[in-house]
Formats: structure tokens, sequence, C-alpha cells
């Protein structure tokens, strides 16, 4: 049967330990005993850990061997930020799917209570997170960083910056991807699209533009597709 992974909030040497809210939901909803085995991941490492004391608030781990684990793609998504319910279900599903890190963007369309009250919802978005990942057995959760504007979002460094586009008609995604390797940056423009002067900065900064297809889709599909696209593409 496979273990459950949990992301350790401290680790040091052999001993690691969830805390506060994260412990609680192991000890008092999963009802965990001492003695039961869990995979412990702590950055890019993952080790088999046995539970040696639970507290309310606080559950520690004694850490064994080494288990083996892939490296997946880098893949930074830049996601200009639209209603906030889909935008948590988006950063879920792409957490699941593999994204190393999330760049929420304050666009021209995003609407201006959203872009006000964003820097608020961090650290929730963070949680959400944090969460995906440890459901889809990931490693680590996705960097999840503050808001930023789009000025901001144009000098991101990356080998592949692609920015998706409905009214790019000639580069479909997956062979703006033909000579990716591994470091990809997805940018996704809000409800609406991004504005044509938003395009041109995108463009100026040396970014390509490509689509996913005839179909307009909403942001959170489209933020889905394009990481499910970048995947298939580098993991041939």
């Amino acid at each position: 049967m496979t273990r459950r992974r949990w992301i350790a909030d401290e680790v040091s040497g052999n001993s690691a330990a969830l805390i506060g809210t994260h412990a609680e939901h192991l000890s008092r909803v999963l009802r965990a005993k001492v003695g039961q085995e869990f995979d412990i991941a702590s950055g890019d490492e993952v080790r088999r850990g046995r539970i040696t004391r639970i507290e309310s608030d606080r559950v520690e781990f004694e850490l064994a061997e080494l288990i083996p684990v892939a490296n997946p793609p880098q893949i930074t998504l830049v996601l200009s930020i639209f209603k906030f319910d889909r935008m948590e279900w988006a950063i879920e599903k792409c957490t699941e799917l593999g994204v190393a890190r999330i760049v929420p963007v304050i666009a021209r369309r995003t609407e201006s209570h959203l872009a006000d009250a964003a820097a608020k919802r961090s650290e929730r978005w963070q949680r959400i997170a944090r969460q995906a990942a440890e459901q889809s057995r990931r490693t680590s959760p996705p960097e999840v960083s503050q808001p930023i504007k789009l000025k901001d979002a144009l000098a991101l460094a990356g080998n592949t910056r692609i920015l998706l586009s409905e009214s790019e008609k000639d580069l479909r995604l997956k062979d703006a991807l033909q000579s990716a390797t591994t470091d990809v940056i997805l940018a996704l423009g809000p409800e609406g699209g991004w504005t044509d002067s938003e395009l041109d900065h995108f463009r100026d900064a040396g970014w390509v533009s490509a689509s996913l297809g005839d179909t307009v889709l909403r942001a959170e599909t489209a933020a889905i597709a394009a990481v499910a696209v970048v995947l298939a593409q580098l993991q041939q």
C-alpha cells in the first residue's frame, strides 16, 4: 500500500515534525498513532518516517531511508488574477500537475476589487498549494509569490518564456516548445484576455506568443491545459 506523503515543517538530522494546523489534521482528523509510517518530504528529498510523538499541534517523526524521486521540469506559471474561487481551483490543479512556481499578476483587465484584495489571499493560495502538493505526492509545494505588477512579470528570467494569447493565429503552444529544455515560463491573461498594449509589452520584452487552439477557454481551464501541454512536451 502506498504511504501517504507529508511535507515537513521542521527537519533536523534524522528527525522531522509537522506543526500547527498541519499536525492537527494528521493527529485529530486522521487519528494517527505512534509507530505509523509515512513518507516525509523536505526540499528535494523524501524519506520514510515513523511517528514517535503526537501532540495536539505537533507530530514528530524518526526518519529512515531515502525514497527515490524524479526531478520534474521547472515550470513557472504567471497567472493573471481572476475570480478567486476559479483561480484557487487553477492553483490546486496546476500544483498537482507539477508547476514549480506560481506568480500572480495584476493585469489591465484584472477587476479592481480583486487586485485590491489579492495581497491578502497569498497565505490562502500557499496553503492550497501545500495541500495539493501533499495530495499529489510532491516533494515540495510550488512557490506562490506575492502579486506583482505586469512590468515586473515582463522581467522574469527563463530559457523559454511563452505568452498565451487568443489573438495568436500562427504558433501553437506545442510548436513553441520545440526547443524548450526544462525551464519554461507561461503567462496567462485574466478573464477577457490581455490588452493590445500588454501583448506589445510582452513581445518587446522578448516573450514568444502562442495559442492553445481555436476555442476560447476560461482562464482556469487555459492554465491547466497549458501546463499539461508543457509537461507532455518536456517529458517525451
